[in-house]
């Protein structure tokens, strides 16, 4: 005589499925984050102080970001997009600020291009100025376009990773020698967490700024505008993402590279 089967209630073979789905959707978890902690101090060589901007022939300062998993550009929730409108409000035409999806890395390389292109004559007569950041696959995205603009002959100012995942067979964790700082912030509490150091392809052009390893044990960071599943399966890597603190000294590094004064060439 077989025992006897009983159907589970209708709840948990629909929890079941949501849980399948969630893990199905984990990749999309990629695009989330914000945080609350005590940072390291910006380095000494990257601090800046109050900046008296000055009209120039210079070229503005480009920055360019790239968002993390599936993220739009216009997702104002997320830090590495808000760092960008945040840029373009507060120091107008001195900065041109963008941010790119990860999967549009071929079109911000030929933007850069386009920029330094448009510079007007006595413009070019001064290096172009670029900085690169990006979180996530947006950190992996990053690294790549550094690499073709290196090809290009062009130089970059800055690169920042924060808790770079790498694309595929790409290693971002080789800076090319066309980056003259680069800086890692990471985190390796959660599911998803980024490197936990990044190295020049040559040391004689490029410094190693720090690899800032940060914490979120003890700091419990909202994030909100993210879907459930992200906030689960991926908490620490959305909160490293949005912590303000991080974007703060990011902004710093920029601000580091964005003359008081604009003296016009000779």
């Amino acid at each position: 005589m077989h025992a006897a089967t009983h159907a589970r209630p209708p709840e948990y073979r629909f929890a079941g499925y949501r849980l399948v789905a969630a893990l199905l959707l984990l990749p999309v978890a990629l695009a989330a984050q914000q945080a609350k902690l005590v940072l390291p101090p910006v380095p000494s060589a990257l601090k800046t102080s109050t900046l008296t901007i000055t009209p120039s022939t210079r070229p503005p300062l480009i920055v360019v970001g790239f968002a993390g998993g599936f993220i739009k550009r216009t997702s104002m929730v997320h830090g590495e997009v808000e760092l960008a409108r945040r840029l373009r409000e507060k120091y107008g035409s001195t900065i041109h600020a963008d941010i790119f999806e990860n999967h549009n890395g071929d079109e911000a390389h030929r933007e850069i291009l386009r920029l330094i292109d448009a510079s007007s004559p006595s413009a070019k007569k001064y290096p172009p100025r670029i900085i690169l950041y990006g979180h996530s696959w947006g950190a992996s995205e990053a690294v790549e376009v550094a690499r073709k603009l290196e090809r290009d002959g062009v130089p970059v100012l800055l690169l920042v990773e924060v808790d770079g995942v790498p694309k595929g067979h790409r290693d971002d964790s080789v800076i090319p020698a066309n980056v003259a700082q680069a800086i890692n912030f990471y985190q390796t509490e959660g599911l998803l967490h980024g490197r936990p150091a990044i190295h020049a392809a040559n040391p004689a052009t490029t410094q190693i700024v720090d690899n800032i390893h940060l914490s979120y044990k003890d700091d419990d960071v909202a994030c909100p505008g993210y879907p459930w599943f992200a906030r689960v399966f991926t908490k620490r890597h959305i909160q490293i993402e949005n912590d303000p603190r991080v974007w703060n000294q990011v902004e710093a590094m920029i601000l580091a590279n964005l003359p008081a004064t604009a003296p016009t060439p000779n």
